[in-house]
């Protein structure tokens, strides 16, 4: 039996021994999509950067080429954002990058978050940050990180 999740888009769901399993995000995603490239992510990957961000959000983000805004897909909500460039995978790089880009957004103290953030850039490939920096930071998150990596090898010298 189908199952309507939005205008066009429909799943059928597996039955299993507890009730009809929900499609997985990236298998709505990718037909929402019409298998355009994606990233999922979520504000709650940042909680494993053990910069102090503990909250639990109730959102995916979508990176994408093709649409913006909030969709409902099913019983889940979407937020697409439309970027140039994102990795095809979810790295402690890119994380830290993004979590700079989008710290307004986030419910913890701002300073305190960023603070932690400058000392786990310290801990990092800085090779690789630099590259995810370049790629896929804002111009803020790119003067914060010019900043750290600045003084972190004033420090090392």
């Amino acid at each position: 039996m189908l199952k309507k999740l939005s205008g066009g888009l429909y799943a059928y769901p597996k039955e299993t021994a507890f009730g009809p399993a929900p499609a997985s995000d990236k298998e709505v995603v990718g037909a929402f999509l019409k298998n355009d490239p994606f990233l999922l992510a979520s504000p709650n990957a940042y909680n494993s950067l053990g910069v102090g961000t503990t909250q639990l959000y109730d959102k995916t983000v979508v990176y994408n080429h093709k649409r913006h805004g909030e969709f409902q897909l099913g019983n889940r909500k979407f937020a697409f954002r439309v970027k140039p460039r994102f990795p095809k995978s979810l790295t402690k790089e890119f994380l830290l990058v993004d979590l700079v880009n989008n710290v307004d957004q986030l419910a913890e103290a701002k300073d305190d978050v960023l603070k932690r953030v400058m000392q786990r850039a310290a801990s990092t490939d800085r090779r690789r940050l630099r590259r995810a920096v370049r790629d896929y930071g804002n111009e803020r998150t790119k003067k914060f990180f010019d900043r750290v990596l600045r003084a972190d090898e004033l420090h090392a010298a």
